[in-house]
């Protein structure tokens, strides 16, 4: 699929935030059409919905299989991404290969579109590394556990991407509770007065923790973004097809040097914050089943059966797929090496340090005493 709308220039400046979410698929599966978003998503054909749908289907499992794994006592803990599969998949699959993400603790599916090998998922959670993988690998930064820290690093590399002279953009994930925090806000700031290359992309999943939106944003948090400056869109975060359209938008706007854009995705956190948290406590079960009828998965699959794209067969293929990318996951979370016991030292700084060496010192002398170090320091 093609991630820029070629040999047609769309406007530069984007409307304010409509009354009502960008949307091309509804719950039921019915597609929409809408003149100023259908340009985006015009190749992709009924075979690209269907490797998009595979996508959802691969993330979600991988997802449950995760939680599952942490319930065993496999991983310290675990950020489920339920009913947010759309989201991330339709804005990861609009980046080119050149673009650099940064993330929250949340967007595992991303990183899986963007190829972070799926061990690479789970070390942090298992305790094996102090990060997953090498972010220039795959243009994506690990993920930031500081809410909202990551908008700052955006801003910083797409103006470097600009001082460069190269159109690389870079897009940023946080939640809606970040967008209260200091370090978003004054990314935007920053990105708006250097044109920064940079889509924020705010997941609004309605609960920051046990705290709902409404709480925080009395309007819709994409009408913040155009008084700083920057045009926003306001898309129905559980139609991926709309939310691959909307983040194309965006980084045409990004690589064409019009500066950022604020995207709201406004989707919904169907499982906890994270597996120590617990829902029931706080989330009207009412409004789950609502937001449950409106599946991303779900709508999907019945616009692609209706199309005849999607038959029993193909499903059963697909959730084979996922069925066999879970059990992969599982096998390499579970084959991670212990790491050795004074390597958490190792990459703190890249220079030697004295006072780290310091507590390198102390920590070998303490794991020596109570017998969990013999011979070398390693």
């Amino acid at each position: 699929m093609r991630t820029t709308v070629s040999d047609t220039r769309i406007e530069a400046e984007l409307p304010s935030p409509p009354d009502e979410l960008v949307q091309l698929l509804d719950p039921e599966g019915r597609r929409i059409e809408d003149p100023l978003y259908d340009p985006y998503v015009s190749d992709v054909s009924g075979e690209a919905l269907l490797r998009l749908y595979e996508d959802l289907v691969v993330v979600r499992r991988i997802d449950v299989e995760a939680t599952a794994l942490q319930r065993q006592g496999q991983l310290g803990l675990w950020p489920p991404l339920l009913g947010q599969e759309a989201a991330q998949v339709g804005s990861a699959r609009a980046l080119r290969a050149d673009d650099f993400i940064f993330s929250s603790y949340r967007e595992n599916a991303v990183a899986y579109c963007r190829g972070v090998e799926l061990p690479q998922l789970v070390e942090v959670w298992r305790g094996t590394a102090q990060s997953g993988w090498n972010p220039y690998a795959v243009n994506m930064a690990t993920p930031q556990i500081v809410i909202g820290a990551q908008t700052l690093h955006a801003v910083g590399y797409a103006v470097g991407c600009r001082h460069d002279g190269v159109d690389t953009a870079t897009i940023t994930y946080f939640g809606d509770g970040a967008t209260t925090q200091g370090d978003v806000n004054e990314a935007m700031v920053f990105a708006a007065s250097f044109g920064a290359p940079v889509v924020f992309f705010c997941q609004n999943n309605q609960w920051a923790i046990s705290e709902p939106v409404g709480l925080q944003a009395q309007r819709p948090i994409a009408e913040r973004a155009p008084g700083f400056g920057i045009p926003s869109i306001r898309v129905d975060g559980n139609d991926v097809l709309a939310v691959l359209a909307a983040t194309r938008r965006a980084l045409d706007r990004a690589h064409r040097g019009d500066g950022p854009t604020f995207i709201e995705a406004v989707t919904y956190r169907m499982g906890p914050h994270t597996t120590s948290d617990d829902p029931s406590r706080y989330v009207d079960p009412l409004q789950r089943e609502e937001w449950a009828a409106k599946d991303p998965i779900a709508r999907v699959e019945a616009h692609l059966r209706d199309a005849g794209v999607l038959t029993d067969e193909t499903a059963a293929s697909v959730a084979a797929t996922a069925d066999e990318v879970a059990a992969a996951f599982r096998a390499g979370c579970l084959a991670l090496p212990n790491p050795a016991p004074l390597s958490v030292f190792d990459h703190v700084y890249a220079e030697p340090h004295t006072g780290l060496a310091r507590q390198r010192s102390q920590q070998e002398a303490y794991l020596r005493s109570v017998g969990e170090l013999e011979g070398g320091a390693e």
